[in-house]
């Protein structure tokens, strides 16, 4: 079935849908019970996040493939970083595949997070009911409820610390996001190395007449996104990878960069990725990530346009395209340079006429000429 959890955008805080697997006990066994934005399909695809977008996020449920100890599945709502309570939130729905729908009042409501509805066992039927349980503190309290261990901020370290208990498993619910006001994070190295970084472009495809989330645009009107990246080597090695030229790139030779797919339409829930070898990082000088509008009208900010990077071991890290764009292209999203051997990321979001401006403005110093795909 489809679970569709619609609600009016706020302006300066995102809002982010969960669900939780849990037991009889009304607890998750652990971290992979959560199908959030850093883990959009658990048990083993029975509950999946196949839709994202600000005002509406798509879950799709199979109960036959669940877990015979999960006997519930509850459907949350959280305001990232308590930015806004749910009372500036003028319309919460839910929409269930038969016809059950569920409107959720949000009038002077000071909760942060909420609980919308859960699935539910009795006597052998799956039935569903709306809750609309608030929480004051966000996330974490909600998520404490469900027997999440969330991961705290670190102290700064105490002058003698005492030794601690074999930490428990944790999953870390933050995510980090590059704007204007922070631009640059640097990620080090652990004792195990990079591992593989994954690079993620997601957008919204819109219905012209409607001009809904994700995936609602006809086929015809679509804007074919791509995603691709400059890289510069150590040994002075230059190039691109991209589906434009089928440049797709490898992980286990140089660039030690490869795009997993084309996605034309957006259709694919999970958009476009690149790959990105770690255990190779130190041969990797830089490497740009950006998109550009092989198809369609260039309209950026109603692209809803986002890319993630998930690197193992760190919290999500989102560059939202949030930026005007006029009619140039190609935007120049993030910037992952080697600094000393951490990763360094920093947002870019700007535009431009075509690879060759770009390049240009990058000091990459390569020839241009034009493909197709």
């Amino acid at each position: 079935m489809t679970v569709e959890v619609s609600y009016s955008p706020l302006a300066d805080a995102d809002i982010d849908v969960s669900a939780f697997l849990l037991t009889a006990s009304g607890k998750v066994r652990g971290d992979q019970d959560m199908c959030f934005y850093g883990q959009k399909s658990v048990n083993g695809g029975a509950v999946q996040q196949t839709e994202a977008s600000a005002g509406r996020a798509v879950f799709s449920l199979d109960p036959s493939r669940l877990d015979s100890v999960i006997e519930k599945v509850a459907l949350t709502a959280t305001i990232y970083e308590n930015k806004a309570s749910f009372g500036s939130v003028s319309r919460l729905a839910l929409s269930i595949t038969g016809g059950i729908e569920a409107d959720i009042p949000t009038s002077g409501m000071k909760e942060t997070a909420l609980i919308l509805g859960e699935f539910y066992l009795r006597q052998g039927a799956w039935k569903f009911r709306c809750v609309a349980q608030g929480f004051a503190g966000g996330l974490e309290p909600l998520a404490k409820n469900f027997g999440v261990e969330v991961a705290a901020p670190q102290d700064p370290p105490a002058p003698a610390p005492v030794p601690a208990p074999a930490p428990k498993s944790t999953v870390s619910l933050s995510k980090i996001t590059l704007d204007k006001t922070r631009a640059s994070i640097s990620l080090e190295k652990s004792s195990a190395g990079f591992g593989e970084i994954r690079v993620n472009l997601n957008w919204n495809r819109r219905n012209d007449s409607k001009g809904g989330g994700f995936f609602s645009m006809k086929k015809s009107n679509a804007i074919d996104l791509d995603v691709g990246c400059l890289f510069e080597m150590q040994d002075g090695l230059k190039g691109a990878v991209q589906a434009l030229g089928n440049s797709f790139g490898s992980l286990n030779t140089e660039p030690f960069i490869k795009l997993m797919g084309d996605d034309r339409t957006g259709s694919i829930s999970d958009g476009e990725w690149l790959h990105i070898n770690g255990a190779h990082w130190s041969k990797i000088r830089r490497i740009l990530v950006y998109a550009f509008i092989y198809e369609g009208a260039p309209n950026w900010k109603e692209t809803d346009g986002v890319v993630t990077i998930h690197a193992p071991g760190q919290p999500p890290i989102e560059v939202r395209l949030n930026e005007e764009g006029g009619r140039q292209g190609m935007c120049a999203i993030a910037l992952l340079e080697n600094d000393n051997g951490a990763v360094k990321v920093t947002r870019r979001v700007d535009f431009h006429n075509g690879h060759s401006n770009m390049d240009k403005a990058y000091g990459w110093g390569m020839r241009w000429a034009a493909g197709s795909k």
